[in-house]
């Protein structure tokens, strides 16, 4: 069962208890968001996934049949197809059970990258593959174009066959639903409307994947069921009411960011939580940042805006064990920090409903809609713009090493930057604009496979993390755009951002009138779209886009942003000395002031007292004249 090392009490927990919070969430009462018509209006169709455990959406018995048929069959590998909510849960249900024994291969694509898809494909035998597309209105562009990518590959070996190795999971009417039942796909199983994508962890979302995978779904069920009836009272020590306290709490306090801390095992649980706060929480100027990458040194003095989240995990491996022990043995214990478990798979539904509870709370606190994000929409109209009309022109271009030509890159700027003529004064101007309190994010549409491709990247966000003391992410794109990049756009402007995508060697061409002409030309296109949406929120970002995403090209540009942070550091030292100095002379100045002012003092002290004593002697003096004068004209008279 759910249970929390929780240092204390916190505030918010008595405000959500006297509101019945837990129980309206519940209940799926929309009143609770009464604060705003449109969040109010937007909490009655959403509030679906508040009963999922006690009251499935869909048949238990039907979904663990069609599993186990399908693995009967001989299907050994599935390749899930979505993005954002569609993905997130079922990859961190595969992923955990992984270590456990999957009975199929489980593989999740959401990637636009051509690199990520042909590993992908290369390490399946179609005849024994089936796909998943999971998508809840049928229409995301990067699920539509991966698809259009996978059938063009499995034709060549299965032809008209292919459709039988399709699965839909959507919404009932929509397009991608029509589509299954008109060609005859191997099955189509319908969402529920009611339920957001990112809330979807307990619905056929997650639960297909989760009894392909040989998951006993009975036994998970049964947890979610135990967690939903703990997280929806109204009590004190209701698991999911600690929790949103805990991050409101923080967060007025300016601990407006959350690191989270575990095991490798359980990271794929922090990119669930990930989607779940930052798309849920960030709008409205407003929001909590989760940070799921570890950086723990970074802890050893509290940086003042941020709280920890620890997740310890079922691990065989002494070693790793502890590893971790020692990853956490500096951290400063100033920090607020919450302390989970989890022993098991199973065990993970719990959590799936408490953070799902917590968030929802977290809404009604910070007064705003959980439920909705205007800012994907509004990045999604942007790609679809560029798409149409072709990519803008960048701000410039250059050869951006100087000891080998690997090509040209093209630079792109939010308007702040305006004047910036070369690689190196841009990436000046936008991290030396990184303050206390910041954050840096490295959004990459990017492959993180290959040799040398995912180090070069982690060098960039580790310097800039280190060098300023911020949090820094890793975003993967096309994923964050479903994720942080909500927050990136509608939250605070607390965010710096680096954009990253390049040309594809061997691109993957897409059929004649689709969206994209290629999956490397979607994938450009969301760069720059990301950029267009962050810049006219005011965000400070750039994009570069590199001649290819080669290991070694990556690795140059780590060492362009290395040295353009050296060039920041050393500057500010300089600057810092000189303020110094400054400061030592004009001490030094004032000094000789004041003492050449209390010498002037001493001296006219010094004139002051001796015309003093002048002026007493004269009275002295004239007095007896005086009495003598007028004594002798008494004894005159």
């Amino acid at each position: 069962m759910l249970s929390v090392d929780i240092e204390k009490l916190y505030p918010a927990a008595k405000t959500l208890v006297k509101a019945h919070a837990a129980s309206r969430i519940h209940a799926k009462d929309a009143t609770l968001y009464d604060f705003s018509a449109d969040a109010q209006a937007c909490a009655e169709k959403y509030m679906g996934w508040a009963d999922l455990a006690s009251q499935p959406q869909c048949s238990l018995d039907e979904v663990r049949a069609f599993a186990d048929e399908a693995v009967a069959s001989g299907i050994d590998t599935v390749i899930l197809i979505g993005q954002g909510g569609s993905t997130q849960a079922p990859m961190t249900i595969t992923k955990y059970n992984k270590q456990d024994k999957n009975r199929v291969s489980f593989k999740t694509l959401d990637s636009d990258s051509p690199v990520r898809v042909r590993e992908m494909l290369t390490g399946c035998d179609p005849e024994k593959t089936l796909v998943i597309i999971s998508s809840k209105s049928g229409s995301t562009i990067e699920p539509r174009m991966l698809l259009e990518a996978v059938r063009a590959s499995f034709d060549k070996t299965l032809g008209e066959n292919t459709v039988k190795h399709l699965v839909a999971v959507t919404d009932p009417g929509s397009d991608l639903e029509a589509q299954a039942r008109a060609e005859g796909w191997c099955a189509v199983f319908p969402g529920e409307p009611t339920v957001g994508g990112r809330f979807s962890a307990l619905s056929i979302f997650g639960l297909l994947p989760a009894a392909l995978a040989g998951i006993d779904l009975d036994a998970f069920m049964a947890h979610a069921v135990e967690a939903e009836e703990a997280c929806s009272e109204d009590a004190i020590d209701n698991p999911a009411i600690n929790l949103a306290a805990f991050l409101y709490d923080n967060y007025l306090k300016g601990r407006n960011k959350f690191s989270f801390l575990t095991p490798k095992r359980g990271r794929v649980l922090g990119l669930w939580i990930e989607q779940l706060v930052a798309e849920s929480l960030g709008k409205e100027g407003q929001g909590i940042l989760p940070n799921i990458e570890i950086d723990s040194l970074l802890l050893t003095e509290d940086p003042g805006d941020r709280s920890i989240i620890m997740y310890q995990t079922k691990t065989d491996l002494w070693d790793e064990s502890r590893n971790f022990e020692m990853s956490l043995a500096y951290i400063d214990n100033a920090i607020p920090r919450l302390n989970y478990r989890i022993d098991s798979v199973e065990e993970l539904a719990e959590h799936f409903v408490m953070w799902e509870y917590a968030i929802a709370m977290c809404g009604y606190l910070m007064q705003v809609c959980p439920f909705d994000q205007p800012d994907v929409a509004s990045a999604k109209a942007e790609v679809t713009e560029i798409l149409k009309n072709g990519q803008p022109d960048p701000h410039f271009t250059e050869v951006f090493t100087e000891s080998v030509d690997m090509g040209r890159v093209e630079v792109t700027f939010a308007p702040m930057f305006a004047g910036c003529e070369d690689l190196h004064e841009t990436l000046y101007a936008l991290l030396s604009s990184i303050q206390p309190g910041d954050f840096f994010a490295l959004n990459a549409f990017l492959p993180f496979t290959g040799e040398g491709r995912r180090e070069a990247i982690e060098t960039i966000r580790h310097g800039v993390a280190e060098s300023f003391n911020v949090v820094s992410c890793l975003e993967v794109g096309p994923r964050y755009l479903h994720s942080t990049g909500q927050l990136q756009k509608g939250g605070p402007n607390m965010g710096v951002y680096l954009i990253l995508s390049a040309d594809e060697l061997k691109d993957i061409p897409l059929p004649e009138g689709a969206a994209a002409a290629s999956l490397g030309d979607l994938a450009k296109a969301q760069a720059a779209g990301d950029l267009i949406t962050l810049a006219k929120r005011g965000r400070r970002c750039v994009h570069l886009h590199l001649p290819d995403n080669s290991g070694v090209t990556l690795r140059l540009l780590a060492q362009v942003v290395e040295d353009v942070i050296a060039d920041i550091l050393t500057d500010r030292a300089l600057a810092e000395a000189a303020a110094i100095a400054e400061d030592e002379e004009l001490a030094e100045a004032t000094a000789v002031v004041e003492t050449a002012a209390a010498s002037e003092a001493a001296v006219a002290g010094e004139f002051s007292d001796a015309a003093e004593d002048a002026d007493a002697e004269g009275e002295v003096v004239e007095a007896p004249a005086e009495t003598g004068a007028a004594a002798a004209e008494e004894a005159d008279v």
